[in-house]
C-alpha cells in the first residue's frame, strides 16, 4: 500500500502573472503558502488485469481495463485518467482519492490532486520525480493534455509547500525562493491570518479563461494591473522578509482592489459586502482566494480585531476554517509493502511524520 499527500495553499500576491499569456513575455512572480488542509492518494494493488478510480469528493468510481483506448476528457474523473495516460501505466492497480477541502474553493485543490496522484504513480513505479519536475509534469497535464487555462503557482505550491516567493520566467522555468523570516514573526503572520467560507463553491475555468483572454487582448488595460499586481507581490516579499506585517496587511488589500479589475468574475456584489464589513469590522486587507468568485475569504486582521470580525462575519452565515502553514508539501506517509503483500512498495514499512517543522 502506498498513501501519498499533497497540500492545497492560499495565494497572498501576484496572482495571474503565472499564466503563460503574462509571463513568457513579461516574467511572473507571486507569494504563497501551503497550509495544513490535504489531497490523499491511496494506492493498492489488483489481482486482475483492471484500472479501479475511487473519488470519495465526486462519489464517483471508473473501472477500466485499457487505459489507452479512453479519451482523456471522458467523465468527471478526466484528470486522473490523464495523469496514468502519460505515465503510460499498465499495471493492475486501485486508486483511492480523498480530499479534507471541497473542490471550487479557490485553494488549488485541482493542482494539488495532480501532484498527488502524479507523486504516488511515480513513486509507484519507482520512478519519483524532484520537486520541480513534479510541479511542472502536473502543469503540463493540466494547460497542455487536459486544456484549463491555469496558471503554475498552484502546482508550485502543492509540491514544495512552504512559505515561498516564485518567479515565473520567459522560458518557461520557475525558481522557488523560501520566505526566510524568524519563527516569531512566521507565528504572529499565521495567526493574524483568517479564512472564511463564503459558502459558494465554483468551477474557475470560466474566471481564469476570461482572465487568460484579457491578458492576451490588454482588455481593460489587464497587462498594465498584471504589471502592478506582480511588482506588489515583489513589495510584499520584501516587506516580509523586514517583518513589517502591518504593511503586508495593507498590501493585500492593495492587490485585491487591483485584481478585482482584470475581470468582472472575480468579484460581485455579495464578495464586495462581505469584505467591506470585515474591513469595517477590523480587518486590514484580504482577499478572495483563488480565481475568485467565491469560495474562501483570506483576510489579514491582528488579535485585538479578530473577535469582532468572526462575529461579524458570522452573522453573514460565513463559517471560519482554522489552519496551520504546510512545511512538507507532496510527500509519501506510508509506503508499506506488507499491508497487501505488494512487491511493488517499499522494502520496509515507512511513515513520515507531519511536524518536521512548527510554527
Amino acid at each position: 500500500m502506498l498513501i501519498v499527500r499533497s497540500p492545497v495553499r492560499i495565494s497572498f500576491g501576484g496572482g495571474g502573472t503565472d499564466m503563460p499569456s503574462y509571463y513568457r513575455r513579461h516574467g511572473g512572480a507571486v507569494v504563497s503558502a501551503a497550509i495544513n488542509k490535504y489531497f490523499y492518494t491511496i494506492v493498492t494493488k489488483r489481482t486482475d488485469d483492471k484500472v479501479q478510480v475511487i473519488s470519495s469528493d465526486l462519489r464517483v468510481i471508473e473501472t477500466w481495463k485499457d487505459i489507452t483506448q479512453m479519451h482523456v476528457n471522458d467523465g468527471e474523473l478526466s484528470l486522473p485518467l490523464a495523469v496514468m495516460k502519460e505515465l503510460d501505466i499498465g499495471t493492475p492497480l486501485n486508486l483511492f482519492l480523498a480530499s479534507e477541502i471541497p473542490p471550487g474553493t479557490g485553494l488549488g485543490s485541482s493542482a494539488s490532486v495532480c501532484v498527488a496522484i502524479l507523486n504516488a504513480l511515480t513513486t509507484y513505479q519507482h520512478l519519483p520525480l524532484g520537486r520541480y519536475q513534479l510541479a511542472e509534469k502536473a502543469f503540463n497535464i493540466a494547460r497542455n493534455v487536459l486544456g484549463m487555462p491555469v496558471g503554475k503557482q498552484d502546482e508550485y505550491a502543492a509540491a514544495f509547500g512552504g512559505l515561498n516567493y516564485i518567479s515565473f520566467h520567459k522560458d518557461d522555468t520557475a525558481t522557488v525562493e523560501p520566505v526566510s523570516i524568524p519563527q516569531e514573526t512566521l507565528r504572529e503572520l499565521q495567526g493574524n491570518l483568517m479564512l472564511f467560507f463564503t459558502g459558494v463553491s465554483h468551477n474557475s475555468w470560466s474566471i481564469l479563461k476570461s482572465q487568460d483572454e484579457s491578458s492576451n487582448q490588454n482588455r481593460g488595460g489587464a497587462i498594465d494591473l498584471l504589471h502592478e499586481i506582480r511588482e506588489l507581490a515583489k513589495d510584499m516579499h520584501e516587506a516580509l522578509l523586514a517583518g513589517n506585517l502591518r504593511k503586508f496587511g495593507s498590501q493585500l488589500n492593495q492587490g485585491w482592489q487591483a485584481k478585482r479589475k482584470i475581470s468582472d468574475k472575480i468579484s460581485n456584489s455579495r464578495i464586495d459586502s462581505l469584505y467591506e464589513l470585515a474591513r469595517a469590522s477590523g480587518a486590514s486587507g484580504g482577499k478572495i482566494t483563488g480565481a475568485g468568485g467565491g469560495g474562501f475569504l483570506l483576510l489579514y486582521c491582528e488579535k485585538d480585531a479578530q473577535q469582532q470580525v468572526r462575529a461579524a462575519l458570522a452573522k453573514e452565515g460565513l463559517r471560519e476554517m482554522n489552519f496551520e502553514f504546510d512545511f512538507q508539501g507532496a510527500q509519501v506517509v506510508v509506503n508499506d509493502p506488507f499491508l497487501d503483500e505488494d512487491h511493488r512498495c517499499g522494502l520496509r514499512w515507512s511513515f513520515i511524520p507531519y511536524a518536521e517543522q512548527t510554527v
